[in-house]
């Protein structure tokens, strides 16, 4: 699974999702509340119905298109709420790369 190398080697996602060119950077994968496999990343580039950068959180059977690349690791700022998306988490950056660094 491509985006579970990214998160662990810290690679940036090109991707496209709702027919929208993403580039991102994935921080936590696993499963939503429904059963779904979903990704929680930081989309810094492409397109969005929304404005950049900003969190998303994608349904991983939608995703295509999907390659790796090196490149500057983007992440948001403060995360003022617990996120919500990932209800089973299976990989964390932040708990399963860094913290054994």
């Amino acid at each position: 699974m491509l985006f579970r190398k990214a998160i662990l080697t810290e690679q940036q996602v090109v991707c496209s999702y709702d027919d929208r060119p993403r580039e991102l950077c994935p921080h936590i994968i696993g499963h939503s509340k429904s059963g779904e496999e979903v990704v929680l990343a930081w989309q810094f580039a492409g397109e969005s119905s929304g404005k950049l950068p900003q969190w998303r959180c994608l349904r991983l059977a939608q995703v295509s298109a999907i390659s790796l690349r090196k490149g500057r690791w983007h992440e948001g700022g403060s995360h003022r709420t617990e996120q919500t998306c990932v209800s089973a988490i299976d990989l964390d950056i932040n708990i399963h790369v860094r913290k054994r660094r």
